[in-house]
């Protein structure tokens, strides 16, 4: 299917009348890609917005954990916080991108800080709802054998969740790599966002299908990553169940 699909895209513009400058041919892609590739400065933008990716993704997983945690064991917590983050959950994640780069400059924090907000709430969904998952059953029979909160969690509870948090990491992961690229997209000097933001104003399409080819590979590689994990450490789970956010 992939090799019907690229011979007929390289072979039917021309005779369909479509211009290489609004769909390149997929060898300008590849020889846009090789050009890119083979630039020093390349890998200095994916430098960037790959740090920006992985350490917000990090502090929103992190964030995640801990809330998500505290609202499924904790009644207050859940009453406190939980309409405030269904009220912040409702507003669109890229339209923070704007004040995120007025509240923390042009630098890499903004990006950080957004990378981290996209990754956190379909993390957040997943744990909480994965720590409710837990067998009722299980956790009676524990509590008859004197187990205590924290025996309970760490047999049960725990265990129960980690599909639903491999979910969780899965989904969120991608949402970091986007929200480093639209925070890119706002204000940056570097990155790869910034790169794409040069390559549409100088009509290089080939060029933006070339970025867009490596940001694919970055997500489908960190989801393969992820699936790994999840396969040796929760490997008796059949199947994930994604909530996204």
């Amino acid at each position: 299917m992939f090799v019907v699909v690229v011979v007929l895209w390289e072979f039917a513009l021309r005779p369909l009348g479509i211009d290489e400058y609004v769909l390149p041919r997929p060898s300008q892609i590849a020889a846009a890609l090789q050009t890119q590739l083979s630039d020093p400065m390349f890998w200095t933008h994916f430098q960037v917005t790959l740090q920006e990716a992985l350490v917000g993704y990090v502090i929103g997983v992190a964030a995640a954990l801990l809330l998500g945690t505290a609202i499924s064991q904790i009644r207050l917590v859940e009453r406190t916080f939980m309409p405030y983050i269904v009220a912040f959950q409702t507003v669109p994640k890229v339209a923070l991108a704007p004040l995120f780069v007025v509240w923390f400059g042009f630098g890499m924090t903004s990006k950080i800080v957004m990378a981290a907000v996209i990754a956190f709430f379909p993390m957040l969904v997943n744990v909480v709802e994965g720590l409710r998952s837990a067998d009722a059953d299980r956790i009676q029979m524990l509590k008859v054998f004197g187990a205590g909160r924290f025996q309970v969690f760490r047999m049960v509870r725990l265990p129960s969740a980690l599909p639903f948090i491999f979910a969780g990491l899965d989904i969120g992961i991608v949402f970091a790599v986007l929200g480093a690229v639209v925070g890119e997209f706002i204000g940056a000097k570097e990155g790869l966002g910034y790169l794409l933001l040069q390559t549409n104003y100088n009509f290089d399409i080939a060029g933006m299908f070339a970025v867009l080819i490596v940001l694919s590979v970055v997500g489908l590689l960190a989801h393969m990553l992820i699936r790994l994990l999840q396969r040796k450490i929760a490997f008796w789970a059949e199947e994930n169940q994604v909530i996204a956010s």
